[in-house]
């Protein structure tokens, strides 16, 4: 690209991203509030929150989880939740528990068979349902798991919620870390503090013992220090981490001493010490 190129470029993302500086919303009963996002889908955004999630409470925080992805809300069914929040005066909502967690998502409010077909509207009205409507009990650490991708339902939520920190989840190949840098400028427009990039899938170790690096080798690693973010850890394939998300038994809550459940101890002692 040349100079002129890369000036009319960014004259044109000035020009259409967000200048306005807007009054973020806390959520009641909520101390720190971290999200989990991922610049495209399919890298295992959701998969790692819940996880982290888990591993936070491990380690004797309260915490509770909230599945913000209106295009595909999956905590529901990787948590093993069938039923419906309650309500004990027909406005609030009471955050189902599970796992010693207090979970709350889209998924709730909808069958599985019901596409999510959102607009503006609808995403400023399902946030000011977050944040005022659901009953949070006294919560260390609300994980947010994001809309993937970089576009109005992420921008909302970062605008109008008051979000201590973000985690990007990506993978080691090319096409995903372009979408990283994306999801990292959009977060610094948003003023939301970017604690981290997680690298998931990074490899994957055969019956030999050799390990493969399938999506490539990196990837996250290296965008992380172009940008001079913390690389919070990189997280290999495992089939049991996909096999338990499937069964509503998280990984880490079934395979405490695993290697893999080690990881997100490091990555979640790393997080507690950079957001408090």
């Amino acid at each position: 690209m040349t100079e002129k190129e890369a000036n009319l470029s960014k004259n044109f993302i000035d020009q259409i991203s967000p200048k306005t500086q807007f009054k973020k919303n806390k959520i009641n009963g909520v101390k720190k509030i971290i999200a989990v996002s991922s610049g495209k889908g399919g890298v295992g955004k959701s998969t790692i929150a819940i996880n982290l999630a888990i591993t936070l409470k491990n380690l004797k925080y309260n915490v509770g989880i909230l599945d913000a992805d209106i295009y595909g809300p999956s905590i529901p069914k990787m948590i093993g939740i069938s039923e419906k929040p309650k309500s004990e005066d027909g406005v609030n909502l009471i955050p189902i528990k599970k796992f010693d967690i207090q979970c709350m998502s889209i998924g709730f409010m909808v069958s599985e068979e019901t596409p999510m077909i959102w607009r503006g509207p609808m995403v400023a009205s399902t946030i000011k349902t977050f944040t005022n409507k659901v009953l949070w009990n006294n919560i260390d650490f609300l994980i947010i798991d994001m809309p993937p991708g970089t576009g109005d339902a992420l921008l909302t939520f970062s605008q109008e919620i008051d979000i201590d920190g973000a985690v990007i989840v990506t993978t080691p190949q090319d096409i995903a870390i372009i979408d990283v840098k994306r999801g990292i400028e959009m977060f610094k427009r948003t003023n939301v503090k970017i604690l981290g990039i997680i690298e998931n899938m990074t490899s994957f170790t055969s019956d030999d013992g050799v390990e493969h690096f399938i999506f490539g080798k990196d990837g996250g690693k290296n965008i992380a220090s172009k940008f001079n973010i913390e690389l919070l850890g990189q997280i290999p394939i495992n089939i049991n981490l996909r096999k338990n998300s499937d069964e509503g038994s998280p990984f880490v809550d079934q395979f405490k001493d695993h290697k893999v459940s080690k990881l997100f101890l490091e990555i979640a002692n790393k997080i507690t010490k950079i957001i408090k």
